[in-house]
């Protein structure tokens, strides 16, 4: 079969027509991961009608529990869809076991580890490729922590990122207890039973997720934890990254709320740098952690601030707040 890449195996899995809006499928298979059979799919949203270059790329990278659905959906509602209107370029990876992504083999162990060192520089390096320029990056959640791991590991080259955008993306509220051994052993026992979080069972989204997941955010927020992996501290890392960025958080959002969601911008290193708080404060409804880009409110008040950005991320964002560059690192208890 004839790869869509000239960097590694992908296949074109469907081409089809959304109303106004084409959808390509492809699905890359580079076995560069340790577990050799990992495959992500990776939808590619544009106008049916422009028959003209592509526009500016843009990659979009779900939360947990989700999938390509957060942003379009079947009925073409979502940001993706709306930027795809505006005439940008729309790239949607889907990690791996949810929507189009097959669960690998040893799905269950997954972690951000594996997205950010193995997944995100394919995905990085596919869309420049097909493109022929950088992308931008926006991830909500933990599609965010996962970009920050990619930038803060040195994993993502930064010629391969035009601007990062994190929505709802923070890592350094504390959990108390999990500071406690005896307990966070107990968690940790009790969970290795279990290959996944359900999310309809939690109520928090259609994908599970791997118990992988969970065991590393005990790492990181267990006594000596640290945003990162052995041998390289993410966290410091991103001190050293110098992209344009945008970090947003909901004033309501309580699962991530604002204070974090700065922390992790002021972490990062010089340039262009703003963060926008979305509450009634500044001018907004008071967003939360999922109706901050996926709702009616949503698309009036924060769609187009995405927009903006993305045409041209050194602008200021109305009502954002531009942030000076670190002068010191943080300390290695941030996280």
């Amino acid at each position: 079969m004839h790869s869509s890449s000239a960097l590694f195996p992908v296949a074109l899995l469907s081409a089809e027509r959304r109303g106004d809006l084409s959808e390509d499928v492809y699905r890359i298979k580079a076995g560069n991961a340790a577990d050799p059979s990992v495959e992500l799919a990776v939808t590619r949203l544009g106008r049916a009608e422009d028959a003209g270059p592509a526009g500016v790329p843009v990659i979009l990278l779900h939360g947990s529990f989700s999938n390509r659905r957060f942003w379009f959906s079947p009925k073409g509602i979502g940001l993706g869809a709306f930027l795809a209107r505006a005439g940008f370029d729309v790239w949607i990876p889907e990690m791996r076991g949810h929507g189009l992504s097959p669960r690998n083999r040893h799905w269950r162990a997954n972690r951000v580890a594996d997205y950010a060192r193995e997944d995100l520089p394919l995905i990085g390096a596919f869309v420049a490729e097909q493109a022929g320029r950088a992308p931008h990056w926006i991830g909500h959640s933990l599609g965010g922590i996962t970009l920050a791991a990619a930038l803060g590991g040195g994993y993502l080259p930064v010629a391969q990122v035009a601007s990062a955008a994190f929505f709802g993306t923070q890592v350094s509220r504390r959990y108390w207890p999990l500071k406690i051994p005896p307990l966070v052993w107990g968690i940790r026992l009790a969970l290795r039973r279990f290959a996944h979080l359900s999310g309809s069972r939690l109520k928090r989204g259609p994908e599970d997720e791997p118990i992988g997941l969970a065991l590393e955010a005990l790492r990181w927020h267990g006594v000596f934890g640290r945003f990162g992996e052995k041998g390289n501290d993410w966290w410091a890392g991103l001190a050293q990254v110098e992209v344009p960025v945008l970090a947003v958080a909901g004033a309501a959002d309580v699962q991530d709320p604002a204070w974090g969601c700065r922390r992790l911008l002021e972490q990062l290193g010089g340039g262009r740098r703003q963060f926008l708080c979305l509450g009634k404060a500044q001018g907004f409804d008071a967003f939360g952690h999922v109706d901050m880009l996926v709702s009616k409110a949503a698309q009036t008040q924060v769609w187009p601030l995405v927009e903006g950005w993305l045409h041209d991320p050194l602008q200021a964002v109305p009502q954002a707040e531009i942030v000076a560059p670190p002068r010191v690192t943080a300390p290695a208890s941030a996280v």
